[in-house]
């Protein structure tokens, strides 16, 4: 199963603006949540690419993450122009807010579930994460159905 030819522009514009997205979505929600990142009980979690020292993390994390979230939105998309003609909606909107929830429910879900076993964070902070990813991908994947097409 290949991805067509004709799918790769829409697929990399979804994803250079599924990184945005991911970027603002996230960096409103740690705003939201800073006690968790301050508090000391919680220092030895943090890698050191996040939080190499004390306060907010370098400008090398944000490169990072916004590079993970454009690799991430370029699997969304390329999976998405092999699925769409399975994902249920008659507009690109409907598709699009489908494509989203599989998206969390394949793809979210089970990673911060796992997370909250192994990890010692806490459950607000993991549950904070979750609204994120949730509308992350919700308005991922309507980028998403609105350009691979």
């Amino acid at each position: 199963m290949c991805i067509e030819k004709k799918y790769w522009k829409g697929i990399l514009v979804s994803a250079i603006l599924f990184a945005i997205v991911a970027q603002v979505v996230n960096t409103l929600g740690a705003y939201a949540t800073m006690g968790y990142y301050t508090d000391p009980a919680y220092f030895a979690v943090w890698s050191k690419l996040m939080m190499p020292a004390t306060g907010a993390p370098p400008v090398e994390f944000f490169f990072l993450a916004l590079l993970l979230a454009f690799a991430s939105g370029i699997v969304y998309a390329g999976a998405y122009s092999i699925l769409m003609k399975a994902i249920p909606g008659k507009t690109e909107m409907g598709k699009g807010i489908s494509y989203g929830i599989l998206l969390f429910v394949v793809a979210i879900v089970p990673g911060y579930l796992s997370m909250l076993l192994l990890l010692n964070l806490p459950s607000g902070l993991v549950a904070s994460w979750g609204a994120e990813s949730l509308v992350t991908s919700l308005i991922g994947g309507v980028l998403i159905a609105k350009f691979v097409k």
